[in-house]
This record gives structure tokens, C-alpha cells and sequence, in this order.
């Protein structure tokens, strides 16, 4: 009973959403702690709403990208264009806010963003058969 409430709740995308807000914003407020508040919070609620809209919109770039590739590019195309342009995004909008450690604040959310990229890439891209 509740195994299958955790699987259903896992399946909404507005868990996905807030998970990537308050995990990466919280990682935010950690990787800048050594600065005085409220520097740690605004670097953690802009990096939480970067994560979130990431989050949101990441799975229909790779979607759109894999499109675009044929073979064996579309194996690492995707997730590396995926890659480049959060890791932009992420680097402008933390310089434009002011965030102390950028990249000890984009690190580990990139890490995470591009792992999640990379592989679900595979995954569509294997049905597709890129392989080949």
C-alpha cells in the first residue's frame, strides 16, 4: 500500500520539480556558507529555481536533440549539448546574482543534470537504434 503511493507519487513531475529545488538549493546554500547570509540563501533560491526549470525542461531538450542526430552521435551529442547549455545558463544567471563559489555551487546540480541527460539519452537513443 504504501510502496504503491510512494511509486504513484514518483511519477508526478511537480515531485521532480521540488525535489531538484529544495536537493540542488540546499547544495547552494551549502557550497556558500563560508559568506555571510543572506549571499548562501539568494545562491540557493536562484539555484533551486535553475534546477527546477532544468528539471522541468531537460527531458524535452534530449527529446528534441536526439532527433536530430543519427547514429552514433546521437549518443553523446544530446547530453553534451545538454550539458554546455545548462552549465551557460547556470554560470550567467549565478554571476548576474552574485554568487560567491559559482562553481562550487553549479558542480554537483551539473553532475547531476548531465548524468540524468546522458542516460536517458542512451535509453531513446537504443530504441532508435543509434547503435547501428
Amino acid at each position: 500500500m504504501i510502496a504503491e503511493a510512494v511509486k504513484r507519487l514518483a511519477r508526478h513531475g511537480v515531485v521532480h520539480v521540488l525535489f531538484a529545488f529544495f536537493a540542488m538549493g540546499g547544495w547552494a546554500v551549502f557550497a556558500n556558507r563560508a559568506y555571510d547570509m543572506p549571499r548562501p540563501l539568494y545562491s540557493g533560491l536562484v539555484q533551486g529555481a535553475m534546477s527546477a526549470c532544468l528539471t522541468l525542461f531537460l527531458k524535452s531538450v534530449i527529446d528534441g536533440l536526439s532527433k536530430r542526430f543519427a547514429g552514433r552521435t546521437r549518443l553523446w551529442a544530446p547530453p553534451l549539448i545538454a550539458c554546455l547549455g545548462s552549465a551557460s545558463l547556470l554560470v550567467v544567471i549565478h554571476a548576474a546574482s552574485g554568487t560567491p563559489e559559482i562553481l562550487k555551487t553549479i558542480t554537483i546540480p551539473l553532475l547531476v543534470s548531465t548524468s540524468y541527460a546522458a542516460i536517458y539519452n542512451y535509453s531513446i537513443s537504443e530504441k532508435r537504434g543509434a547503435g547501428t
